[in-house]
């Protein structure tokens, strides 16, 4: 066993806090989720977050500080850079000298320390905090950044309005290269900025008003600033392209890269489209923070996505299935992905290989083997797919299907005793039938090896701080699909807006789904390809919950609004009255 597994092992017996013979057990499990031994014994409960600091502590002879009851002092940290807390996950305490007393989770990580002397010109002394305490303290730095934001505006907007029109083309990546370049700051503050306020993607546009920065969160775009004068443009994007290793002389066609950057001591992955458009060039930056997903996924449950204990036992019985064919649809962004990686973490045990191929692998689950695609050098779902079925696997995930060689694939390998999950772009659980047969596939042996389809959407959730009650008249109501006399009665809420929720009114997102379990009765009736009207009723007898309804329930229960579910969903009155 290493040494610094022993030492932290030992400093936890002589706590009290596990057994000599838990060492064992945290090694075993270590090799299974692939965490460090003080984070693998939080996992299997022995102890917490707070117990391994003080281990950590006493194990580097540092002193241990519960920032729990913590309170900087503004005085003391003049001159301490905003935003030190999420680019090296420490909290500064207090200033001596030239030395900085920061608190850490991870005094191991010497190579950030060094990094953290250099930024600030001093040597730093390190006590020691729990995880949860500096990531507390991490999220909450968001009004600090949104400050040093607008102070990189002022200084943006002083130092860009003076030069002239004839500039735009010559962002210079020289102008942009001191330490103090405004066109740097701004990029990097808005990153960081985005991450604060969970946003997804970062939106770059370029228009008759100016440049619009947007931000991407739960799924609907925001504008992060105010317009910026159109002559930002040139130097932003060529600051993102410069970052991605793109060609910053080509604004004619479109470019894809992706850079990599650490804060909070955590990698954060960003993917660059460039588009030209007719005012230049627009930028898409979408966010892959990793370790939060990671976060996410820990202890991923049905429950944690929003499925209703109705539907939880209906999909359940369908991913415990021996063989067969697992669809979800939606839209890009609904959550499909997921769902499955929910799906497969409820029923993965080390008797059975699980093997997924994805476009890309967006974060590694520990057990399962997953493969990324390569089209350029000709790994394509298809030929990844057919080398998956000589690996000997129990189940299968393809990332999505695009093409009736994969299709087929996918239905002989679940009608030879794979259990395959999926996904495919379509509207509802009927546009996903007819997408498959289009593609040329045997109905009678696609029907067969499906076990379900699952359509999913995403709608926000109202902000617990802010949520209020309000009223609907009779138009508003009729308009959303909605009979007064029945509906009027009803509590309805909607978001007013919070410090909370960035002024949005919304917080998190949760699935709505209808779900689609295929029998013998339903198979005839697609056979004979019957109108989807009689499709809709007979999967209705079978228990299925269409869209509409299911985020119906979500407005009844004071979980979105009314104005969400229409944005989302479209008004059928034949099944909402």
């Amino acid at each position: 066993m290493p040494y610094r597994w022993l030492k932290i092992g030992e400093m936890l017996v002589e706590s009290g806090a596990i057994a000599p013979w838990q060492i064992d057990i945290i090694l075993e499990r270590m090799k299974v989720i692939g965490l460090r031994f003080g984070e693998t014994g939080i996992e299997l409960g022995f102890y917490d977050e707070e117990v391994l600091a003080q281990a950590l502590a006493r194990q580097f002879g540092m002193e241990y500080v519960d920032l729990g009851t913590f309170e900087p002092d503004p005085e003391q940290l003049i001159g301490i850079p905003d935003d030190l807390t999420i680019r090296f996950g420490v909290v500064p305490l207090q200033r001596k000298g030239d030395t900085l007393v920061a608190a850490t989770a991870d005094p191991t990580d010497v190579i950030r320390l060094d990094q953290l002397e250099w930024l600030i010109g001093g040597t730093v002394m390190l006590k020691v905090a729990s995880k949860g305490h500096i990531q507390r303290m991490t999220t909450g730095s968001h009004a600090v950044t949104g400050e040093v934001l607008e102070l990189t505006l002022e200084k943006f907007r002083g130092q860009v309005a003076n030069k002239s029109i004839e500039d735009k083309d010559l962002l210079v990546v020289d102008d942009a290269g001191g330490d103090h370049s405004p066109v740097i700051k701004l990029i990097d503050t808005t990153l960081v900025d985005a991450l604060n306020k969970r946003a997804s993607d970062i939106h770059i546009e370029s228009g008759a008003q100016g440049v619009l920065i947007k931000y991407r969160i739960d799924g609907v775009l925001s504008r992060a600033m105010e317009p910026l004068d159109r002559r930002f443009q040139g130097p932003i994007i060529s600051r993102v392209k410069v970052m991605s290793e793109l060609d910053i002389s080509e604004r004619r066609i479109p470019q894809d890269g992706r850079f990599k950057v650490r804060m909070g001591g955590r990698p954060i992955d960003f993917r660059v489209s460039i588009l030209p458009s007719s005012f230049g060039e627009d930028a898409v930056i979408r966010i892959l923070d990793k370790s939060s997903i990671a976060a996410d996924l820990k202890g991923l449950r049905l429950e944690s996505l929003g499925f209703n204990d109705r539907e939880i036992k209906r999909f359940r019985k369908q991913i415990q299935a021996p063989y067969g064919m697992v669809l979800v649809t939606g839209p890009t962004g609904s959550g499909k992905t997921t769902t499955l990686y929910a799906a497969l973490a409820e029923i993965h045990t080390e008797q059975e290989k699980i093997i997924t191929i994805e476009d890309p692998v967006e974060y590694q689950v520990p057990g399962i083997v997953q493969v990324p695609i390569n089209e350029k050098k000709g790994l394509t779902f298809a030929r990844g797919l057919r080398s998956i079925l000589r690996h000997d696997p129990d189940k299968i995930m393809v990332g999505e299907i695009r093409d009736p060689e994969t299709a087929q694939i996918a239905v002989q390998s679940a009608l030879t005793g794979h259990l395959v999950f999926t996904t495919v772009h379509a509207n509802n659980v009927f546009d996903v039938l007819g997408r498959f047969l289009h593609m040329g596939l045997d109905p009678y042996h696609f029907l067969s090896s499906l076990n379900m389809v699952l359509a999913q959407r995403l709608v926000r959730k109202l902000c617990p701080h802010c949520k209020r009650q309000v009223s609907y008249d009779r138009s508003v109501l009729e308009k959303s699909g909605l009979d007064f006399e029945r509906y009027g009665k009803h509590e309805y809420y909607e978001g007013a807006g919070c410090d909370h929720c960035h002024g949005l009114g919304f917080s998190g997102r949760s699935a709505i789904i209808e779900l689609l379990e295929m029998n013998d009765e339903l198979r005839e009736l697609i056979n004979n390809r019957v109108p989807v009207g009689q499709l809709r009723r007979a999967a209705a007898r079978t228990g299925t919950i269409f869209l509409r309804q299911a985020a119906l329930e979500k407005v009844f229960e004071g979980i979105t609004s009314l104005p969400e579910i229409n944005r989302v969903t479209f008004v059928d009155e034949g099944l909402s009255s």
